[in-house]
Order: structure tokens, then C-alpha cells, then sequence
């Protein structure tokens, strides 16, 4: 198999680095990846000055790329530029952070998955809820390897892809793999005051905020219970349930 794999946490990130160790187990592998931290960048590209790219290491089978542009530019840049052929398969994270629910949305690692399942590849986004630069991955290449195969036997329908996260594997053995649907909630935003810093400025941060804390076939109920969870992807936004009552509120003409 072609197999690329990036992220958002940039190039030297932990989690990438575990992810390229299992993905050469797979097939020939090329890594295009930030070379800086470009989390939140959700599906941003890069039009006002150039993307460039810088080749790390070259072997018979594997490549290693760093760009300068966000989680989908590289794989913009990998498919029409970098790969010789259409990759099999793309690879995302590991994310320091995880991406359940609507963090899906800003998410830069999942926005690296759904462009590559635009492209009609075969797309997995990997993440870890713990933001430490130091995590050990190891508990989790057992799991990700078994997720990897099951979807090249099996192969995902068009337009899906899988986000993945995992439990904070710093306090939890992971107990297994739970198939979930995305948890109804919102990000809280609140702004920290930075003008110690920066002059008429603010930080954003903030907490999630769980409508269904109750709820046993969720992502978030998943992570936080020490299971791993998989959730199959969709972005068209398309309300097909409201079409016809637009026509009737006189909209169509």
C-alpha cells in the first residue's frame, strides 16, 4: 500500500512519530507533515504566499516531507505534487488532544482525513485525550493497527471517514474499542485577558459542555470511561429533512 500520514501537531510531534512507526508496517509510507504546531486550523488552506516543503529523509520505501502550510495543504501538496501515485490510504495524528464531538469542526487532524476522503481515499484520523508533548503511545499501537487493517479488508463507504480517539492513556489502560455517534455539546468559550503580554488582547479558552452526560453510545462517554472510540464521518452538511419545508415557506421560485 501507498500510505500518507500528517497531522497538526507539526513534523516532531510524539504522535506522529508512533503513527509513521505502525503505518510502515502497511506498505510504503510518505510523511508530509507541519512544520510547525498548526492545531485548530480545521480546513484553512494556504493562498497568500507560496507553500514550501522540505525533504527530511529519503529511503526505498519511505519518504519524509515538512511543510510550511496547514494539515490540508499537505495533503493537497502530497497528492498533486509529492506522491507519484494516489495514496492508499492517509493517516492523521496522533493528536496531542482529543477531537470528539464538534471539535471535529476546528479540528486540524480530522480536517486532514476529510480532504484526503474528498479525494476518495481511504482517511483515519488519531487522537489522544492528553495534550502532554510527552505521552507514551505504546498502548495504543495494538488498537491502531487493528483499526488500520479492518479498514483496508473491509474499506469504508464513499464519503466516510473514521475519527479515532483514544482515553487519557496517562491514567487508563484502555479497555477496548467503542463504535459511537458524536455527543450533542459546545465549547464554552471564555477569553483570558493578555494585555500583560500583548496590548488589547485576549487569550481563547474555554470548556466542553456535555448535553448528554448520560449517554452510553457517545465518543465523549467512550473516551471518558477508558475506551477508545470510533466514529464514521460525514461532512455533507446538506439538512435534507428541511428541503421540502423550505419549498413550502415559498422559497423556490
Amino acid at each position: 500500500m501507498n500510505i500518507l500520514v500528517t497531522n497538526d501537531d507539526g513534523i516532531q510531534s510524539a504522535g506522529i512519530r508512533t503513527l509513521i512507526e505502525i503505518a510502515k508496517e502497511f506498505g510504503n509510507v510518505t510523511v508530509l507533515a507541519p512544520d510547525s504546531p498548526q492545531s485548530a486550523k480545521s480546513h484553512s488552506i494556504t493562498v497568500e504566499i507560496p507553500i514550501s516543503y522540505k525533504l527530511i529523509e529519503k529511503t526505498d520505501n519511505y519518504k519524509e516531507y515538512s511543510c510550511s502550510g496547514t494539515p490540508v495543504d499537505c495533503v493537497k501538496l502530497a497528492i498533486h505534487e509529492l506522491v507519484p501515485q494516489k495514496p492508499d490510504l492517509i493517516l492523521s495524528g496522533i493528536n496531542h488532544g482529543q477531537n470528539t464531538s464538534l471539535s471535529v469542526i476546528y479540528s486540524g487532524t480530522m480536517a486532514a482525513v476529510v480532504e484526503g476522503t474528498m479525494n476518495k481515499i481511504q482517511s483515519i484520523g488519531f487522537s489522544v485525550n492528553n495534550v502532554s508533548p510527552d505521552i507514551d503511545f505504546s498502548q495504543t499501537k495494538p488498537f491502531i493497527r487493528e483499526i488500520i487493517r479492518k479498514v483496508i479488508d473491509n474499506k469504508l463507504p464513499a464519503g466516510v471517514c473514521l475519527n479515532v480517539n483514544f482515553p487519557d492513556i496517562e491514567k487508563f489502560k484502555i479497555k477496548g474499542v467503542k463504535v459511537c455517534r458524536a455527543v450533542n455539546g459546545v465549547w464554552k468559550e471564555k477569553f483570558v485577558s493578555a494585555n500583560n503580554k500583548y496590548k488589547n488582547a485576549f487569550w481563547l479558552t474555554g470548556e466542553f459542555e456535555n448535553f448528554e452526560p448520560h449517554a452510553k453510545d457517545t465518543d465523549e462517554y467512550a473516551v471518558q470511561n477508558g475506551y477508545a472510540s470510533v466514529v464514521p464521518v460525514k461532512f455533507d452538511f446538506t439538512d435534507y429533512s428541511y428541503i421540502d419545508n423550505l419549498k413550502t415557506q415559498g422559497f423556490e421560485k
